[in-house]
């Protein structure tokens, strides 16, 4: 069934490879239904984060990737369950055009977040936080986790509250199709 089922995703991936812009919603399959695909691109945000060197920084550092962001917690028992799958995702897909951006928002003790790292096995993923979860609310982040995929300009297509399998064949199939995208202009 598996095999089908990434066949299918396959199909629908090269199917839609061409199109501008990328219509993801036919890519989504098990938890991924659960991704909420934007009719039109929303607004990010400017408002500061604290980056894991301990310096202020933006998302628009990540401007020209299409990024997964997830907004997590150390006391987050469903972030503990998805993280090492998106340690995963960055792993696999990871690159020039592609990145999993991790921020703990709330009071989040740096020994507890790296700790929270170390007792998963995640190693790739920043350790940025958001303190007093200005990014967060700036973003309309309500509960944990959230994640949101913003496009190259920062610009937010996706939303999925609560957790989800970002490793899975449906996950992977949509990052390949928003970054195959990339690759082709």
């Amino acid at each position: 069934m598996r095999k089908f089922t990434s066949a299918l995703l396959y199909l629908s991936l090269a199917t839609l490879a061409n199109a501008d812009p990328v219509d993801i919603s036919a890519l989504r399959d098990g938890d991924m239904r659960k991704l909420t695909v934007h009719s039109e691109p929303m607004p990010g945000s400017d408002v500061p984060f604290t980056g894991e060197d301990g310096t202020e920084m933006t998302l628009a550092t990540y401007e020209g990737k299409h990024v997964v962001l997830n907004f997590w917690a150390t006391w987050c028992a469903p972030c503990r369950k998805e993280m090492p799958q998106l340690a995963d995702l960055q792993e696999q897909l990871g690159g020039d055009n592609f990145k999993v951006v991790t921020i703990a928002t709330g009071r989040n003790a740096r020994p507890a977040m790296e700790e929270f790292f170390d007792d998963i096995d995640v190693d790739n993923l920043p350790l940025h936080t958001d303190a007093r979860q200005n990014l967060a609310r700036s973003m309309g982040v309500l509960g944990l986790p959230v994640t949101v995929i913003l496009d190259p300009n920062g610009m937010e297509i996706a939303r999925l509250q609560g957790d989800a399998e970002w490793n899975s064949d449906s996950a992977f199939a949509i990052i390949r199709a928003l970054t195959e995208t990339d690759d082709q202009s």
